[in-house]
């Protein structure tokens, strides 16, 4: 979490630290990007079963259940993972067209620090009030201007295919991020019945 505020005011020597430290994605994963993604979903999660969410075209406060509540969060915690392989995998992908040799390693440390300030964003979530898409948005432009620094310090792109490489990346990284913030955002506002009703059923099978 200290790392994800220090990305947001102090880019540069955040990154150079990160540099610095050469740490491997098993490393990133267990040590920085879990703890980060448990403490927000966390967060969430008590927002959600205490305060609500308004749902509905006639607004109404849901409060969730402890079970709904756990099951919405482990399943935007999979998501935010998936999200982050899945943008490594595309960066590196981006990388090779512009000629770079770059390993997935290098993409994935590039892509968990970078998305971190979007995650952190996410212990807004917890109010009642604070729409989705407000933190989402703050979320990723502060994320982009953290990949803004990261690309060249990681990447270690060529000059000239340095803003090219960045641009792409901060664009694509945006829609993959988008896509799961439509689907999480969307049922805590009541939006999608039919996988309420989904899972809700689940939660009647787990075992009590």
């Amino acid at each position: 979490m200290i790392k994800a505020l220090l990305l947001i005011f102090d880019p540069i020597a955040t990154w150079d630290g990160i540099l610095r430290a050469g740490r491997g994605m098993v490393s990133i994963l267990v040590a920085y990007l879990l703890p980060l993604l448990l403490l927000t979903s966390a967060c969430e999660a008590y927002g959600l079963i205490h305060w609500g969410k308004w749902q509905g075209e006639v607004s109404r406060l849901k409060r969730f259940s402890v079970s709904e509540a756990v099951v919405v969060e482990t399943a935007q915690l999979v998501l935010s993972l998936a999200v982050v392989f899945v943008g490594a995998n595309l960066v590196k992908s981006i990388g090779e067209t512009f000629h770079g040799r770059h390993t997935y390693a290098q993409a994935f440390t590039t892509v968990a620090y970078s998305l971190s300030p979007l995650f952190l964003l996410r212990l807004f979530d917890a109010f009642t009030g604070v729409s989705p898409w407000a933190t989402w948005a703050i979320g990723i432009i502060l994320s982009m201007a953290a990949l803004y620094h990261g690309v060249p310090r990681m990447m270690e792109p060529d000059p000239a295919h340095a803003f090219g490489l960045y641009l792409i990346s901060a664009l694509l990284l945006a829609l993959v991020t988008a896509l799961p913030r439509y689907l999480t955002g969307g049922y805590l506002n009541g939006k999608f019945p039919k996988l309420q009703e989904i899972v809700s059923d689940l939660i009647a099978r787990l075992p009590s």
